[in-house]
């Protein structure tokens, strides 16, 4: 992966707009060679009933995040990726703030990949931690 910063987060915040991305006002903020992180803010528009993060939210962030990663590692002109399957345990609340979520690679083989996605308040305490499947398909 050619790593410009700038230029890949410029990228992928721009197809934010009409997407569940831009209802959640998830954004992207850092890429490295191993990894994407995007933040989430954390406000009533993410709230579950009793007034903190809803589960729901954090796991579209961590498939939002994870799913961006795989497709940065993959040739986009000959394959696409789509998520298979998500798991979260969520460990600590949240009721206001932001969280950040991290993808780091536990795998990429040439048609699956495996990611590690932490999800973490601005402290780095660990609010979910995540696991997403990808696969890699011919388009």
């Amino acid at each position: 992966m050619d790593l410009n910063k700038q230029k890949i987060l410029a990228q992928l915040n721009a197809i934010v707009p009409n997407t569940l991305l831009e209802t959640l006002k998830i954004s992207y903020t850092d890429v490295g060679e191993d990894y994407l992180t995007a933040k989430m803010p954390v406000n009533a528009t993410v709230y579950q009933p009793q007034g903190i993060l809803h589960g729901g939210a954090t796991v579209a962030l961590a498939e939002t995040v994870g799913s961006t990663a795989s497709h940065l590692f993959i040739d986009a002109s000959k394959y696409k990726v789509k998520g298979l399957e998500i798991s979260a345990n969520h460990l600590k609340s949240k009721s206001e703030g932001e969280v950040f979520a991290t993808a780091r690679p536990i795998h990429k083989g040439r048609t699956t990949h495996l990611w590690e996605i932490r999800v973490e308040d601005e402290a780095g305490k660990l609010i979910s931690l995540c696991k997403l499947t990808t696969i890699v398909l011919p388009k």
